[in-house]
């Protein structure tokens, strides 16, 4: 029986109520399929909802929610980085938080391995525009620049009509590639977070 693993979902929406997001949708796609392989994926963390400061360090002082939400990431084996596209661009938040853990590069152990060393991340990705693949390229340089391991196959994405008015979360029937392309990101991600918890990386 394979290793049982966790995973931690983040929604980088700009929107800090609570009402259900294109992001959302993504990430329970995306959650299903993991379940398949046997990861158990949390409730996914609105960072807009949150007091998430600006800034480089993992700790901004009084009244920062970053230091909570790091322990909890840093604690599965598997990030999973959700995002709409604005602007053919990640959205600000997904932004901030790439920005926060830039800290990483600065806090590794003594064979100088950041805290997310030997952790997988991949994205869910949603917009009405262009710009999935600008979107993921973005994300996965910041990523692996501060330690994450991507997999093969590593984002799940959806784009509209470029200015279009239906979102993902509206479609009446999910898109058969976006299911193959989920089922493909979790399987991979999965088997990979399995080797690396055997056999991290010496460093």
């Amino acid at each position: 029986m394979p290793a049982s693993l966790t995973a931690t979902a983040i929604n980088c929406s700009l929107s800090a109520k609570g009402r259900a997001s294109s992001t959302d949708a993504m990430l329970g796609v995306l959650a299903e399929h993991f379940a398949e392989q046997d990861v158990a994926v949390g409730d996914p963390i609105r960072i807009a909802a949150h007091n998430v400061k600006w800034g480089v360090m993992s700790d901004e002082g009084a009244g920062d929610d970053w230091p909570a939400i790091r322990e909890q990431i840093l604690a599965s084996d598997i990030l999973i980085f959700g995002t709409p596209i604005w602007m053919g661009q990640p959205s600000s938040v997904a932004k901030l938080v790439m920005e926060r853990m830039d800290a990483f590069l600065d806090e590794t152990d003594d064979a100088g391995r950041m805290p997310s060393t030997s952790k997988v991340a991949v994205a869910a990705i949603v917009g009405n525009e262009d710009g999935a693949h600008h979107v993921s390229s973005q994300i996965f340089q910041a990523l692996n620049d501060v330690g994450w391991t991507i997999p093969a196959v590593a984002a799940c994405y959806w784009v509209g009509e470029a200015m279009g008015s239906v979102d993902f979360k509206d479609l009446d029937h999910r898109p058969r590639k976006v299911t193959q392309t989920a089922k493909m990101v979790a399987a991979n991600a999965a088997h990979l977070a399995r080797l690396l918890k055997q056999a991290p990386y010496p460093g």
